[in-house]
């Protein structure tokens, strides 16, 4: 497992900046000797610096998980180089991702929930414009995504 992960929703406001926040604070809690560089971002610049949405930042903080600073932006070219594993919320951000990689780079791209266990499999649906209770269950996907990828981060 590279030390470079970087988490992909559409805009970069709900389900990635979360997925970045409960992996830093699993990571951190599990204490391994070179934590990995966590980021986020988008598919698309429907939101470029944004603040992550607050409903977003609220389940996250309600579960523990802080958010803290953040700008959305955009994939840009040089991710696909810096980053050693590039997970998409969606099978939709999958291809998008893999329509913008260069060749020598598409295998980095997979889906969060190939890690999970409870979910394993399934999209993390987008909560955007929804009501608590759907920020909470992209939560519920992304700790069981998390939690899969931190059994192989700390081996």
């Amino acid at each position: 497992m590279g030390h470079a992960i970087l988490f992909v929703c559409t805009a970069n406001i709900c389900r990635s900046p979360m997925a970045a926040a409960v992996l830093r604070a699993m990571v951190a809690r599990a204490a391994p000797r070179s934590p990995p560089a966590i980021a986020s971002a988008g598919t698309h610049d429907y939101h470029l610096g944004m603040p992550a949405f607050p409903a977003a930042v609220a389940a996250a903080r309600a579960r523990g998980y802080e958010v803290g600073e953040h700008a959305a932006r955009r994939v840009g070219p040089g991710d696909f180089d810096q980053y050693d594993v590039i997970l998409a919320m969606d099978r939709y951000n999958a291809a998008s991702l893999a329509s913008l990689a260069p060749t020598r780079c598409r295998g980095k791209i997979e889906l969060l929930m190939e890690y999970g266990e409870r979910f394993h499999g399934e999209e993390v649906p987008d909560p955007y414009g929804g009501e608590m209770r759907d920020f909470e269950h992209a939560l519920d996907l992304i700790e069981d995504g998390c939690r899969g990828l931190v059994r192989l981060l700390v081996r």
